[in-house]
C-alpha cells in the first residue's frame, strides 16, 4: 500500500484549472442567460393579460352591440303615442356603462371598461350602430375596441 502522492505537484495541475478571466466571463454568460429567461418570463405574462383583457373588451362590445340589434324598430306597427310606430333603437336607450372586464380575478386585478354606444341615422330607414369599449391595463391604454354595424328596421 503506497501513502505517498504519486504525482508531485507542477506545471500540470496548475494548468488544469479555470483563470479568474474565464470564471468571469461564464458568470456573465450565465447571467444575462436567466435575465433573458426572466425578462422573456415577465413579457409572456403582460402579453397574456393584455391579450385576455381585449378579447374580453371586444366580448363586451359584442354584447352591446348585440342589445341594439335586439330592441325594436317597427315603423310600420300601429303605436299611438308615436306616428313613426316603435323606435327603440335611440341613444337614450344605450347610455354609457362602466363596469369591470369580465376576466377571472385573482386578488384586486380588476380591470374598468366604458361602453359607448353611438347610433347615427344614415337614411331614413338605416341606422349605424358603433359600440366602442375602452380600457387599459398594465398602466398602459387606453386601449378601444370598436365594433360597427348597419341596423334596418324589423331585423
Amino acid at each position: 500500500m503506497n501513502l505517498r502522492r504519486s504525482i508531485k505537484p507542477g506545471r500540470k495541475q496548475l494548468s488544469l484549472a479555470f483563470t479568474l478571466a474565464e470564471a468571469m466571463i461564464s458568470i456573465a454568460v450565465a447571467a444575462i442567460s436567466i435575465g433573458g429567461i426572466l425578462y422573456g418570463f415577465i413579457l409572456f405574462g403582460q402579453r397574456a393579460e393584455w391579450s385576455t383583457c381585449s378579447t374580453a373588451a371586444q366580448l363586451m362590445a359584442m354584447r352591446r352591440l348585440e342589445q341594439t340589434r335586439a330592441a325594436r324598430w317597427d315603423p310600420l306597427c300601429y303605436n299611438p303615442t308615436n306616428v313613426n310606430g316603435v323606435d327603440d333603437v335611440v341613444p337614450a336607450n344605450f347610455p354609457v356603462v362602466i363596469t369591470n372586464l369580465d376576466i377571472p380575478l385573482i386578488g384586486t386585478n380588476t380591470v374598468r371598461a366604458t361602453n359607448t354606444t353611438t347610433i347615427t341615422l344614415v337614411y331614413t330607414n338605416l341606422k349605424m350602430v358603433r359600440v366602442d369599449c375602452v380600457w387599459s391595463v398594465l398602466s398602459r391604454g387606453p386601449f378601444t375596441n370598436t365594433v360597427i354595424t348597419y341596423r334596418a328596421p324589423d331585423q
